[in-house]
């Protein structure tokens, strides 16, 4: 808290020998802040368990709002995103005659949008507090205080009511995927046997994206296990073979990116769930390693933050449209009818149809932002699995990293290598044409 102090004076000591006016802010120095702020977010949605599509919504929503704080206090610099993404329109303006923390005030509007989203009221208001907290703590006048609050509560407000009209609560009560046994469909996989997951989500309106349908991959390679010869065969005897000799370090790769989020682990009548963070929960952490050691300010790191959630968002509603066109069985599923009936995968199955894969489709389509945040060739240790026992992994580029996480689907046993190869392709398409519609800083 000194630090802060320190930082405050040294910045109002310097705008009085410049005679220049300087926006007074408690939290623009402290990057981290901001991070410490999505990991919280990160921490709900792991221990509620939401599905990794779903979390994906609560981090767009709750970056944007705070991006649009953000653009507020700082209009010369960033371009708000209200008429360059579907729906959003002019949001409401801050009084000027008002001292408003916008860091604060951005902060405050993350937590407000992330916990509303899709949480019961309150599942963050303790983290909340220690945050109205610190700023007092910072010595923050009483009047800045309450403005900001009103203000961070005027934009959350504004992003909400944009964010209840993506037809998120429809679905909601959508009809179940029907499952059909026919030969190379998608049937519920073991440990759980668990309904397809979110097979309406190619309804919800893209943030970025015109429709859901607008970037269409290839059809799957045509099931066919008569032909031993054949394409298909030699992708599913390829996933079997890959997974009875794996190495070490390959099962660290599967492992590392599994981000399955909830796990079921059986042993005999007992049976308990496993929490992890979901791909795009990876990926937040991965923005935040990037931002400080980049040693971003707290603007860029809040629009890094921002752009990468939608880029994720519109990458998984592109993801699932194709998944329930093309409805593809999974490996494991192929195997244990075929082939070997006792064979199970690396890593558990998750719930949904094999083509294309959501983690590689989200994985390069963040690649894609953040090489063009922080440059390619920017190395950094991902240390996002060390809490779950599991060792950090060293990366040259984020591209290298989305390239990575292909090879760890196949390595668990849960994807063909072509598909993974197919939704890395098409996540780019996703990232690259969202990073040309979106332009966040003014040039």
């Amino acid at each position: 808290m000194k630090i802060f102090v320190a930082s405050i004076a040294l910045l109002l000591l310097v705008a009085g020998c410049n005679n220049t006016p300087v926006k007074q802010t408690y939290f623009g120095d402290n990057t981290f802040t901001y991070c410490k702020t999505v990991k919280e977010l990160n921490e709900v949605i792991k221990h509620v368990g939401f599905a990794p599509i779903v979390a994906s919504r609560n981090y767009a929503y709750a970056n944007i709002a705070a991006y649009e704080c953000i653009v507020s206090g700082y209009p010369k610099e960033f371009n708000s995103l209200a008429g360059q993404i579907n729906g959003l329109k002019a949001l409401p303006k801050p009084d000027t005659t008002k001292k408003i923390d916008y860091e604060f005030a951005s902060l405050l509007a993350f937590c407000k949008v992330g916990e509303a989203v899709t949480f019961p009221e309150g599942s963050m208001q303790e983290y909340v507090d220690t945050l109205k907290q610190m700023a007092k703590n910072q010595g923050m006048p009483n009047d800045m205080f309450s403005n900001t609050i009103a203000f961070a509560d005027t934009i959350s407000n504004a992003i909400l009511a944009w964010s209840k009209k993506d037809n998120y609560a429809q679905t909601r009560s959508a009809s179940r995927f029907t499952v059909i046994d026919s030969p190379g469909r998608w049937v519920p996989t073991p440990p759980a046997y668990s309904s397809a997951l979110e097979p309406h989500w190619n309804e919800i309106r893209p943030i970025a994206m015109d429709s859901c349908n607008q970037f269409v991959p290839p059809p799957p390679i045509p099931f066919n296990v008569t032909d031993k010869n054949g394409l298909y065969y030699k992708q599913v005897m390829a996933v079997k073979n890959g997974v009875d000799s794996l190495t070490d370090e390959q099962k660290h790769i599967a492992e590392f990116w599994d981000d399955l989020g909830g796990k079921l682990n059986v042993a005999g009548h007992v049976m308990f769930i496993t929490k992890k963070f979901s791909p795009p929960g990876h990926w937040m952490n991965i923005v935040g390693i990037a931002s400080t050691k980049a040693k971003a300010s707290f603007r860029k790191t809040v629009a890094a933050y921002t752009l990468t959630s939608i880029c994720m968002f519109d990458a998984f509603i592109q993801c699932w449209d194709e998944k329930f066109r093309s409805n593809m069985i999974r490996p494991e599923t192929v195997i244990n009818k075929y082939i070997d009936p006792e064979w199970r995968p690396y890593l558990q199955t998750p719930p949904f149809p094999e083509y294309t894969c959501g983690h590689s489709t989200v994985s390069s389509a963040a690649a894609e932002v953040l090489t063009k945040m922080y440059g390619d060739n920017f190395s950094y240790t991902d240390t996002s699995e060390l809490e779950f026992g599991i060792a950090n992994r060293n990366f040259t580029s984020f591209r290298q990293a989305a390239l990575e996480n292909n090879w760890a689907r196949f390595y668990g046993g849960i994807h063909f290598h072509p598909s993974c190869i197919v939704s890395n392709d098409f996540g780019k398409k996703v990232g690259e044409f969202i990073m040309n519609k979106i332009q966040l800083e003014k040039k």
